[in-house]
């Protein structure tokens, strides 16, 4: 239901997906009264999958979008951590590496570069963080030996979560400090009265602030806002099969799939990326696919139960890189959208760099030009896609 205090908030926030209670975590902890406005619920959209593989840019041909997201991935622990404390609930989270196989010559050498890019990109004699190569046969009684016969990398930055338990902690911390609305669609901000504007009717809710965080289905409210499509939706579909005794085994990349064991007990596989879709459920025969396709790297997964599958509509700007900051023509309307297969591991320093724009405030670690409006608008005008 629609809060009926006469408050105003200083923010709101459209959507409960990774983004949007990122952002909502961020604000409460600048001090700003939060409420978050979602349709559905909880991870109703692409945050609510099983995959949670938190991988980092390869170390070559380095710019800002890489540099943050490492910043990211270095400081995300601190973050889950503190956010478990808060709420005595579990993320899931574990640093569990990751390997890819070498199936060629010059893959071996490609790697090899990177692998020496890596000690000026990582600072592993700092951070501790590895990008080795290693020879052919190494952890065979993981990734089939057929898969790398010229060998394998091996990486130490890359993590897990679960981004269901994680979502969930971040929704109780919500719930704590500010609130969660659900059942209610924003349709836009009446800055000169701060009001958030509601579908059906539904008495508006007082903010100064307005986030757009509602992940792909955002691209038609900023359209609706700017005049502007500068994102579409992308299908991801993933399994999770029992994966007892695989707990602390490291994520595999092989074959454009990722293996990813968690600690509940289950191995997540995933994911497709559909430009065309119907919808958001599952395709039994892509499941059949993903299935088919692990297994024959991985052969520990052979004979092991499908516990589920799952499907979802990703966000993804046309400019690829995440769209974060105040909307063109609004001074208090701001957007953080388009993570698409990144989210989960930038979603904290994004929220923190935009509460920061909003309040006035230097980022500690401010976000690539790249994700900025400016990178994005004044390119894919609505009247030139028709």
């Amino acid at each position: 239901m629609v809060p009926t205090s006469s408050e105003t908030y200083d923010v709101a926030v459209a959507g409960a997906g990774i983004f949007g209670l990122a952002v909502a975590r961020a604000a409460i902890e600048a001090g700003l009264t939060t409420v978050v406005l979602e349709k559905s619920g909880v991870g109703a959209g692409s945050s609510g999958g099983v995959l949670g593989a938190l991988m980092p840019h390869m170390p070559a041909r380095w710019n800002p979008k890489k540099e943050f997201q490492f910043q990211a991935l270095m400081c995300l622990e601190d973050r889950v951590r503190r956010l478990e404390a808060d709420t005595g609930l579990s993320c899931g989270y574990h640093r569990c590496g990751r390997i890819l196989p070498l199936t060629t010559t010059d893959k071996l050498e490609h790697h090899l570069e990177r692998a020496e890019e890596s000690k000026l990109r990582w600072h592993p004699r700092e951070t501790g963080f590895s990008y080795e190569v290693e020879p052919a046969g190494s952890r065979s009684d993981w990734l089939d030996a057929d898969a790398a016969p010229h060998g394998i990398v091996y990486e130490t930055l890359a993590a897990r979560v679960s981004p269901r338990l994680y979502l969930a902690a971040l929704a109780a911390f919500v719930h704590r400090h500010g609130e969660i609305v659900t059942g209610v669609e924003v349709t836009g901000h009446d800055e000169g009265s701060s009001r958030v504007l509601l579908a059906g009717g539904k008495t508006p809710v007082r903010a100064r602030r307005l986030v757009i965080a509602g992940g792909h289905a955002a691209f038609d409210l900023i359209a609706a806002l700017t005049g502007e499509r500068i994102g579409r939706g992308e299908k991801g579909q993933a399994l999770l099969l029992e994966g007892r005794g695989l707990e602390n085994r490291p994520a595999i990349y092989c074959d454009g799939l990722y293996v990813v064991p968690h600690d509940d007990g289950t191995v997540a596989v995933g994911s497709t990326s559909d430009k065309v879709f119907k919808d958001n459920t599952p395709s039994p025969q892509r499941s059949r696919e993903l299935l088919a396709r692990a297994t024959a790297f991985c052969p520990l997964l052979s004979g092991r139960a499908v516990l589920s599958d799952w499907a979802g509509i990703r966000p993804r700007c046309h400019k690829r890189d995440p769209l974060v900051g105040p909307l063109p023509g609004f001074q208090n309307v701001f957007t953080a959208t388009g993570g698409y297969k990144i989210s989960f591991g930038i979603a904290h320093l994004v929220a923190e760099a935009l509460v920061a724009d909003m309040t006035g405030k230097s980022a500690e670690h401010p976000l690539p030009e790249t994700f900025r409006p400016e990178h994005h608008f004044g390119v894919n005008r609505l009247d030139a896609d028709r």
